[in-house]
């Protein structure tokens, strides 16, 4: 290697910190001495840029400028183009990591594997909770602004009367007007179809749905299929990704039965999570649950985030929403029902409750955060707590209601 060479290695390692390593082939390469290092020098590099140039992201490069050939033979403009990156910010942190330090990440695909490691737990729920936590696009707000702006809109080919009135649905206000919901998903589609053919009013899907079996179902069952293109289809859903498939429904709910012998009703105050409801909604069908009283301040049923919840399910359960606590269990208690109240610092469970109070019983879950409100609690018959470790002290609204609703299905069998 000439004496010029040398002296320039010397202050590109000072300058740069490229390492101290002596190997030929961790130098950068110069343009005028490209010739000279050649061969295998010059394919070890050639690996070394193949991978760092999937790094386009980060930068403007452009891969036209990186003209290499396994000899190490090429134009040089990408080495001077380089050089500034490296020493300026435009590149993040990642532009001010030395090129030849590669110890610290063990290669340039590292941090890609960090960054979708990060996340992973994400995706390793229940696919059903894994799209509550990271599928709902806009708060109620934003909603109501984006109909608005659909509304005031005259574009009549992007946003036709009908589908306006469509995206209304997507808003609280707009299904209280229209007295309509929509039901979101293959399994809601499902669920709706086969169990509520007479509230089903249209079915929506994309040009590329190809669920055959529900097509037909829908053919069968004499309901009216149209098509919206994918972006119509991803205004109207609440989901990140959807699934292709949205069902207008009528607003209608079944009242519970008061005067059975044998009951179990559950109070519920103030939930506002739709998939809490949601789940609710699932485990009261699940256990035989006789009904559902959803006080004021609770969400919505018909949200599409509860209905997705329960898998449209929710509907085969009798419910009333929108109620005065206070008034329901007052007439529940006129009806022989016991109220129960779940209370952290109650003294029995629900197994140690008198038979004989069991038979009508009705039980007051909470809110997320409040739990139940303290005046309901001095209005029930009974507080019960749900025995458990120490180690923690409560458990998630549909969690809890999920273990009464099993131990409350228990205890109405053994009464039979």
């Amino acid at each position: 290697m000439s004496e010029e060479n040398k002296n320039r290695t010397v202050k590109v390692t000072l300058d740069r910190k490229f390492g101290v390593s002596e190997k030929p082939e961790r130098r950068p390469r110069r343009d005028d001495d490209r010739e000279e290092r050649g061969g295998r020098e010059g394919r070890s590099f050639d690996r070394g840029e193949r991978k760092f140039g999937d790094r386009k992201p980060f930068g403007d490069r452009d891969r036209g400028d990186r003209r290499f050939n396994r000899d190490g033979e090429g134009e040089g403009r990408f080495d001077r183009e380089r050089r500034p990156r490296r020493d300026g910010d435009d590149r993040g942190s990642f532009g001010r990591r030395p090129f030849g330090d590669r110890g610290r990440f063990g290669g340039d695909r590292r941090p890609r594997r960090e960054f979708a490691s990060a996340g992973a737990p994400i995706y390793r729920q229940r696919p059903e909770e894994q799209k509550e936590e990271v599928e709902e696009v806009l708060d109620e707000a934003a909603l109501e602004a984006r109909v608005a702006q659909a509304e005031a809109s005259e574009d009549s080919n992007f946003n036709p009367p009908w589908y306006k009135k469509l995206l209304a649905l997507t808003t609280e206000k707009g299904r209280e007007r229209e007295g309509k919901f929509l039901g979101e998903g293959v399994h809601v589609v499902q669920e709706l179809v086969s169990n509520h053919r007479e509230l089903v009013m249209g079915v929506y899907v994309t040009e590329s749905f190809n669920d055959e079996a529900l097509i037909e179902q829908i053919n069968e069952a004499e309901i009216r299929l149209n098509v919206l293109t994918d972006e119509q289809m991803k205004r109207l859903s609440s989901t990140m990704t959807t699934q292709g498939v949205i069902a207008v429904a009528r607003i209608a709910s079944k009242k519970p039965v008061y005067e059975s012998s044998r009951s179990v009703i559950t109070l519920v105050d103030a939930v506002q999570d739709p998939g809490n409801l949601g789940t609710i909604f699932r485990t009261s069908l699940g256990f035989g649950s006789d009904g559902m009283i959803l006080g004021r301040g609770t969400v919505s049923p018909f949200n599409p985030k509860v209905v997705r919840g329960s898998s449209g399910t929710f509907l085969r359960v009798p419910f009333e929403f929108d109620v005065d606590l206070v008034d329901q269990i007052n007439f529940l208690r006129s009806k022989g029902y016991t109220i129960i109240a779940t209370d952290l610092h109650a003294k029995q469970s629900l197994r140690q409750i008198p038979t004989n109070k069991l038979r009508k019983m009705a039980f007051l879950v909470g809110n997320e955060g409040a739990g139940t409100n303290p005046y309901f609690i001095e209005l029930a018959d009974e507080t019960v707590k749900i025995p458990m470790s120490s180690e923690l002290e409560s458990l998630n609204v549909a969690v809890a209601h999920g273990i009464l609703s099993y131990e409350a299905a228990q205890i109405q069998e053994e009464l039979k």
